[in-house]
């Protein structure tokens, strides 16, 4: 065996460089992060060949002195902290120390900076070779600008692992693109090979916040987004929420900001992903900008090299309040929300090139920690045109149902659903097995509290009155927008379920013994888990009973999964109580059963309904929530606005 001795500067800070200095975009993190700790509010990164070549960064924050440039790039100096308290409460985006000294080592590294106090700007070079920084007097404004050349040139097994430079290149606007939406009072300018890629100016308003979203997003996230503001027990959540027809592929469109660092977090993922378990489609991902403030000393930030993952002291805490308050502003989204606005008889005025602050008009803004609040009026006025072109005009709407008619709607609705209640007993007897149960299955049905259409007939619902029905599937009506297509099938089922849903959470959990108790064995960290949460388990009809120290005894059950793999259910539900510190997984095979009952109990393709029928289903789907998909996650209906169905044929040309 070799001595024990110390490592040299250049090659301890070279395996540092390996943990933090991965690419170009890694650099250009950690310098942009050290830029915004400045107080900088005007940032332009300019980069050449993906970044291999060339990064320049220049900022107009407080700068650094000139006694403190070298220094600056030692390892393990900083200005972010200065005693382990000060790590337990870290407000700033970096605090290790080791960036420039990991950069300098693997670049040819030049830092040029000046203050308020001083006459000129000083200048520090230094590469990897040799470590030894040279300090000279170089002309700079107030503010610090980092040069970062030929990186990796002293590690060529490092720059063999580089990408293309597209691809590089891609990797480093990401993370412009996370700091510039981690803080809209900051400007951002990027330019790759002399050409201009971003020009972000500083947002204030809504307006000017939802422009770099949309930027940065794509308007269509913007357009189909709800915003949400939600402050309780020293938690706020804000930012913005895509609607689940809005869903990708994969999960390129989520960021989330843990006082105003971006990271990724395994809680977060879980409790986002059970927030929309009940309207997504399988497969697809859902799609947000959210931003949670919390107190510093609550969150450790300090648990990995790039700062990407942190960890809650009251992860469960943090896990309830994320689930519940994405839950309730996706469960509040109604069909008025997800329109346009109304298109008046008056000409449209012209607008200015660009992203404009009215293609933003549709967004609802709830605020959860108050009464809901929508951006929209509330209602969509029936004027009469007043004149234009024919092209200007909105078309006569059907017209609205009389008094008579809502009452026979009401009453046709009404046996619309006792027909189906039959379907739902025989469904909820062959899924749950028990006789005693079914009773039940009328009361889900059975209860159609339909709101009764408007008074006013100057009102317009916003999914408008029934026209027609097309090859007994969809529903054709017509809103002062255009045109409105419904799944019927898809609208009723979501219907169903979430009154099934409503009315077994109030009669609640109904959980019987079972004749010979099942023993399954587990780890003593599982057993000492469910031993601890009791309770919990009892509210979810779950009846435990530790036998030994690696043995539970499974007393009783639900009602509802009776034929359930209760061994496999009690795993999954232990492993998220370690991991998560609550689980989701007793509630979701209820409502995988209840879906299949709603699913059965719903009309069917080639089912006549009259227009009365029709217009009660329409009025039912805006007062339920999650309406706008069904228990699969597809979409319950669509609209073609009045300028799509022209542009389809080409009126106004």
């Amino acid at each position: 065996m070799k001595p024990i001795r110390l490592l040299d500067n250049r090659l301890a800070n070279q395996i540092a460089a390996g943990e933090v200095v991965e690419r170009p975009a890694s650099v250009v993190k950690e310098l942009l992060e050290n830029s915004i700790d400045a107080g900088a509010k005007r940032l332009t990164v300019e980069v050449e060949s993906g970044g291999v070549k060339l990064i320049r960064i220049r900022d107009d924050g407080h700068g650094i002195p000139q006694d403190e440039l070298a220094l600056a790039l030692s390892r393990h100096a900083t200005s972010k902290i200065s005693e382990l308290e000060d790590l337990e409460g870290v407000a700033t985006l970096g605090f290790r120390g080791e960036a420039l000294a990991s950069i300098s080592s693997v670049s040819r590294l030049t830092l040029t900076s000046n203050v308020e106090e001083q006459e000129s700007g000083w200048q520090a070079r230094v590469e990897g070779r040799d470590m030894e920084a040279q300090v000279m007097p170089a002309p700079h404004p107030v503010g610090t600008t980092i040069e970062v050349k030929d990186l990796f040139f002293n590690t060529p097994a490092r720059r063999k692992f580089l990408r293309t430079e597209k691809t590089e290149f891609s990797h480093l606007e990401e993370v412009v693109k996370r700091l510039a939406l981690s803080r809209f009072d900051v400007g951002f300018t990027l330019r790759h090979n002399q050409r201009s890629v971003h020009q972000l100016r500083p947002a204030a308003t809504q307006a000017e916040k939802d422009r770099r979203v949309a930027a940065l997003c794509g308007p269509k996230f913007i357009e189909n987004a709800v915003i949400i503001d939600v402050e309780a027990s020293g938690l706020k959540l804000y930012g913005w929420v895509g609607l689940p027809t809005f869903s990708r592929a994969s999960a390129d469109l989520q960021y989330f900001f843990v006082n105003g660092r971006v990271i990724r977090d395994k809680l977060v993922a879980h409790a986002v992903r059970q927030a929309y378990r009940d309207v997504l489609y399988s497969g697809r991902h859902p799609t947000f900008v959210l931003y949670l403030e919390l107190d510093p000393a609550m969150v450790d930030v300090n648990v990995h090299p790039t700062k990407h993952e942190v960890r809650f002291r009251d992860g469960r805490t943090v896990h309830n309040f994320l689930f519940s308050t994405l839950n309730r502003a996706l469960g509040e989204v109604r069909p008025e929300d997800q329109l346009p606005p109304t298109v008046l008889s008056n000409p449209p005025q012209p607008q200015a090139s660009g992203i404009d602050a009215g293609e933003f008009q549709g967004q609802e803004t709830i605020r959860l920690s108050a009464a809901p609040a929508s951006s929209r009026t509330g209602h969509y006025a029936n004027e009469n045109s007043g004149g234009g072109s024919s092209y200007d005009r909105r078309p006569a709407l059907s017209e609205a149902p009389s008094p008579g008619q809502v009452k026979r709607q009401i009453e046709a609705y009404s046996q619309l659903y006792a027909s189906s209640a039959e379907s739902v007993s025989a469904s909820q007897a062959k899924a749950v097995g028990d006789d005693t149960v079914q009773e039940s299955a009328v009361t889900f049905s059975a209860q159609v509290p339909v709101q009764p259409l408007p008074e006013n007939d100057s009102l317009t619902p916003p999914l408008g009155y029934a026209i027609a029905q097309l090859k007994g599937i969809y529903i054709l009506s017509e809103n002062d927008q255009g045109m409105i297509l419904v799944d019927m099938h898809a609208a009723h089922e979501r219907i169903t379920y979430e009154r099934m849903k409503q009315s077994y959470q109030e009669q609640g959990i109904r959980a019987q013994p079972l004749l010979v108790p099942k023993s399954v064995s587990v780890s003593e960290r599982e057993a000492d888990c469910a031993e601890e949460n009791s309770e919990y388990f009892s509210r979810l009809g779950l009846t435990l009973e530790r036998m030994g120290p690696e043995t539970l005894l499974v007393r009783q059950i639900p009602v509802m999964l009776q034929n359930a793999d209760v061994e496999k259910l009690l795993r999954d539900v232990l492993s998220d109580l370690m991991q998560h510190g609550t689980s989701d997984r007793i509630e979701a095979h209820i409502n995988e059963i209840l879906a299949t009952m709603a699913c059965h109990g719903s009309v069917r393709a080639n089912r006549k309904l009259s227009i009365e029928e029709m217009n009660a289903l329409l009025r039912d789907m805006e007062q339920t929530e999650r309406s706008g998909q069904c228990n699969h996650g597809r979409p319950t209906w669509t609209m073609l606005t009045m300028d799509q169905l022209d542009k389809l044929f080409l009126r106004g040309r």
